[in-house]
């Protein structure tokens, strides 16, 4: 997909509402370019623990964000309400890269998408393991 196309909620397989906070508006009115990644960060974690147990605390295996984007295409602001899309895009035997999109309550087309790409790793070495099965399992349920 190029910076001119638009990506629509039909390509995403999960969302969650978001909450947006007067924080993350900026001087200008609008929520600041860097409170995206935060959506987006939580929105994937979100699913990892909902649908593939990930326990933040003590799991031995966490996803860390090795590479990021975000395309903005229109502005929100605080207090309009939001939902982030989610989708995995590409499934690896460490790594995954999600499609993640943040839309206007109810709005077909996306005000900003992106992706980001955890690699999973073994906690106390910090070295690259095989994805975990559960969080394997449900991120194949939303393979695009």
């Amino acid at each position: 997909m190029t910076a001119t196309e638009q990506e629509t909620r039909d390509n995403y397989k999960q969302f969650y509402p978001v909450t947006t906070r007067w924080m993350d508006n900026d001087y200008y009115g609008h929520v600041n370019n860097v409170t995206y990644y935060s959506y987006f960060d939580t929105a994937a974690n979100q699913y990892l623990i909902e649908q593939g147990g990930l326990d933040l605390k003590n799991a031995s295996v966490i996803g860390v964000v090795v590479n990021s984007s975000c395309t903005y295409k229109s502005s929100v602001a605080y207090p309009q309400r939001l939902e982030a899309g989610l989708r995995v895009d590409r499934l690896g035997n460490s790594s995954v890269q999600y499609g993640l999109a943040i839309f206007a309550e109810s709005a077909d087309q996306a005000s900003a998408f992106g992706h980001f790409v955890h690699v999973f790793v073994n906690r106390e070495t910090n070295q690259s393991v095989p994805i975990p099965a559960d969080i394997r399992t449900a991120l194949e349920k939303i393979l695009y």
